[in-house]
């Protein structure tokens, strides 16, 4: 698995998100995710959405992704 592959995954499971994944050994990742849909989400609920993306991947090909999900005012207010 590469971090290229989860990035389209993600991107296209939450239509109009924006992913930066990062890993470098096959199996372990970090991803920031901005999405309007997370609007009014708590953090586990973002999660699963990201995770619903990845479906039987996650503990199988990707076996741990730390999340960052946040909204895209959440994204201009940490700049």
């Amino acid at each position: 698995m590469d971090a290229e592959t989860i990035r389209k995954l993600i991107e296209s499971g939450l239509p109009g998100a924006r992913a930066d994944v990062q890993g470098d050994d096959g199996v372990h990742f970090e991803a920031t995710v901005v999405s309007e849909a997370f609007r009014g989400k708590l953090p586990l609920a973002r999660h699963r959405m990201v995770y619903a993306t990845l479906g039987d991947l996650m503990g199988g090909a990707i076996h741990a992704l730390q999340l960052r999900t946040i909204t895209p005012d959440e994204a201009g207010a940490a700049r």
